[in-house]
């Protein structure tokens, strides 16, 4: 097995003391610019690399941050946008020399209990934060820890007050409903004073979707959405509901069901409301995924799509695109949303303070998945 060359290798061959190199190795003062560069294009010669661990215990940068994803396993490997977000971080990352330190768990508490783990072993500078919660632990056990952080797409409703989404008892399982004294969607304040966020325009996402498929004619729309907790998700409901409200559509005609993300929920989510006595003339769904299975439930049951059902996708991909119909859908920059948090969270981890920035708003390519309902 070969060997990692080691300091007394460098000082071996370049004729030097054991702390000339060190002195070399970390710009530091006490050694000629001639020999300072010979150590270092031996160093380099020999394939040599700092310790990360050893540099971390003893104060210095451990060259690496972390982001941890809490959703279930299942709905990972066929979803789009979390490949393409960590390219997106990647391609700064990689061009910073800095590593990525990724984990998918189970739940909230168990990414809680990872933060607290790489702080205490110091094995990141600092960590990125998906999937903001409407009542979310994380920014205050990262803000005591003083862990530097980006939350990428923040909570709207990070106390879980007034304004969050509410199981709608009438309206069955996976049922959910906005309160009718919630407010618009609006952009939020920054969670914490010392973690900087990137944020996504979801409502004025969700309005250009609600106003295409009103001005076709769509009078019944659901929305199949995803996780309940998640703060997106809370935006998307809100925005629908106001935007209906402005219409003059009620909670009867235009409405959310929410499921895990997943195809099968999709698939069952679909198939349950188009069941229903007056079922809906539109679908919208939160990743393409859903919307492909919902496609695919649609014409099992010889329901032609656009015919008489319209299907937006929240998520433009390969699938929207190669899907017949092609389906509609949001089009947005997923991999530049990841590289305007790894920019962000690099810039704090260089003595920047932490930050707001706000990512390209999506906008809709309408193809032949919708059109007018059959009735107008």
């Amino acid at each position: 097995m070969a060997r990692r060359p080691t300091i007394k290798d460098i000082a071996r061959q370049a004729g030097v003391s054991e702390s000339a190199v060190s002195f070399a190795l970390n710009d530091r003062p006490g050694v000629s610019q001639d020999t300072r560069a010979r150590i270092r294009r031996v160093a380099e010669e020999l394939g040599w690399q700092p310790n990360s661990a050893a540099r971390a215990l003893s104060g210095e940068r451990s060259g690496a941050v972390g982001l941890v994803l809490a959703r279930p396993a299942h709905t990972l490997g066929v979803e789009s946008f979390f490949l393409q977000l960590v390219s997106g971080i990647q391609e700064v990352l990689s061009a910073a020399r800095t590593a990525l330190l990724f984990q998918v768990v189970e739940d909230i508490d168990a990414e809680c209990a990872v933060y607290r783990r790489w702080w205490a072993e110091r094995r990141v500078d600092g960590v990125l934060v998906v999937d903001p919660r409407t009542s979310d632990p994380r920014p205050a056990l990262l803000e005591g820890l003083a862990l530097p952080a980006v939350t990428i797409g923040e909570a709207l409703f990070p106390d879980g007050g007034a304004g969050a989404a509410t199981a709608d008892p009438g309206g069955g399982p996976g049922s959910f409903q906005a309160p009718s004294h919630a407010p618009a969607p609006a952009p939020s304040a920054a969670p914490s004073a010392s973690l900087s966020s990137v944020r996504a325009d979801d409502a004025g996402a969700m309005a250009q979707v609600l106003e295409h498929l009103y001005g076709l004619g769509h009078r019944r729309i659901v929305h199949v959405a995803g996780l309940p907790g998640l703060a997106h998700t809370v935006r998307r409901m809100e925005s629908l509901r106001a935007e209906a409200a402005r219409r003059g559509l009620g909670p009867d005609q235009v409405r959310s069901v929410v499921t895990d993300y997943s195809d099968a929920e999709g698939a069952a989510a679909t198939r349950r409301v188009l069941a229903e006595p007056d079922p809906p003339t539109a679908l919208v769904y939160d990743n393409d995924v859903m919307a492909v299975a919902g496609s695919a439930v649609a014409a099992e049951l010889g329901i032609p799509v656009p015919g008489r059902l319209s299907i937006v996708a929240w998520d433009d991909s390969a699938l929207c695109r190669v899907t017949h119909p092609r389906l509609t859908a949001l089009v947005r920059d997923t991999a530049g949303f990841g590289r305007l948090a790894a920019e962000e969270l690099l810039a704090v981890l260089a003595g920047s303070p932490p930050g707001v920035r706000i990512s390209e708003r999506p906008r809709l390519e309408p193809r032949e998945s919708t059109a007018p309902p059959a009735h107008t």
